[in-house]
């Protein structure tokens, strides 16, 4: 009775390991199937990308991707659940603010492209509501607050978020899905001193009643 009374403490502990490493296996694996979906949403869009090509790209079996996500709709709203981590807008000298925010943007984009999930979204929305939504949202809940820290006008802060996303988005587009020459082989510096101060104009401007 006591040599089984004292296997009992092992019993646990060996429990408790096999619950760890489970657990990190299943950690490893959702994250692996993240990436992929990520790398491949970016390069195909939403409508293309499909369960089977990110469960070869992860090198695991589709069921897999289904288990940890459920279905592509879900998958594709993790692998786009951006945060723009947004500069703090008052402490950046009123007259630098449209340059601070477009360098902002441009060190998300070419940073990593591929894994980019604004990127992701841009492929995708112009074909698909659910991506258009989410692009929509980002910018509605995102960009639109961190401008009422300069202004006390709701409708002012969202019309500016709006003209603002016209040139980040179609920058984006250019850049980096088109590559349009020459805007795909500007230097960033060019690109900020160029584009800047049509960012600082919608950010500072007085903006025509309508």
């Amino acid at each position: 009775m006591a040599g089984l009374s004292g296997s009992q403490p092992l019993d646990a502990s060996l429990a408790v390991y096999h619950r760890r490493r489970d657990a990190a296996r299943s950690d490893a694996t959702r994250a692996a199937i993240l990436r992929a979906a990520r790398a491949r949403f970016a390069a195909d869009g939403y409508r293309k990308a499909t369960i089977r090509a990110i469960a070869t790209d992860a090198a695991i079996d589709p069921s897999m991707v289904m288990r940890y996500y459920g279905s592509k709709v879900k998958l594709f709203a993790v692998a786009v659940d951006v945060q723009l981590q947004l500069p703090d807008l008052t402490a950046i000298p009123e007259r630098h603010l449209g340059e601070a925010l477009l360098a902002h943007f441009l060190r998300r984009w070419e940073g990593d492209p591929a894994d980019d999930a604004l990127l992701m979204l841009l492929r995708s929305a112009a074909t698909d509501d659910f991506a258009a939504e989410r692009m929509r949202a980002i910018f509605r809940d995102q960009l639109t607050p961190a401008l009422l820290s300069l202004t006390a006008d709701h409708a002012q802060a969202a019309r500016r978020a709006g003209l603002i996303a016209t040139q980040m988005l179609g920058l984006a587009l250019c850049r980096n899905i088109l590559r349009l020459p020459p805007v795909a082989g500007l230097d960033l510096e060019t690109v900020v001193a160029l584009i800047g101060p049509t960012i600082q104009r919608y950010l500072s401007a007085r903006l025509l009643p309508g």
